[in-house]
């Protein structure tokens, strides 16, 4: 079982940077990747970036060139730079995940509580 607890997050305004962290703790050997979700009002949940314990990255075609992911053991940080108001959001934390085939797969027990992201002048 793994708790998983983000912060950062809040207000920007267009072409601003935001960080979001999330710290992972719990009972585990190690975590082979982790990822950043968003999700808009109707929609499902959408992966925003991952990582690998290899630093393998993948990220969403809207946010290439503008958003970094890093990680460490237990940690996974979202750079968010060149913000715009179509980020706004609530982002999710993924703690634990596989990464196969160059897809990342969540496990749905290593949720965080999710943190808003409003970008708006």
């Amino acid at each position: 079982q793994v708790t998983v607890e983000e912060s950062g997050g809040g207000l920007a305004q267009p072409g601003g940077s935001l960080t979001l962290s999330c710290a992972v703790s719990g009972t585990f050997i190690s975590i082979n990747a982790m990822g950043w979700y968003r999700q808009f009002p109707g929609l499902q949940r959408e992966l925003v970036a991952a990582v690998t314990s290899g630093g393998s990255t993948i990220y969403a075609d809207s946010v290439k060139g503008r958003f970094t992911i890093s990680r460490t053991n237990t940690q996974v940080i979202l750079q968010m730079n060149n913000l715009k108001v179509e980020d706004t959001s609530v982002y999710y934390c993924s703690g634990r995940g596989t990464w196969s085939n160059d897809r990342y797969y969540p496990d749905y027990g290593a949720w965080g509580q999710g943190v808003q992201v409003t970008v708006s002048s």
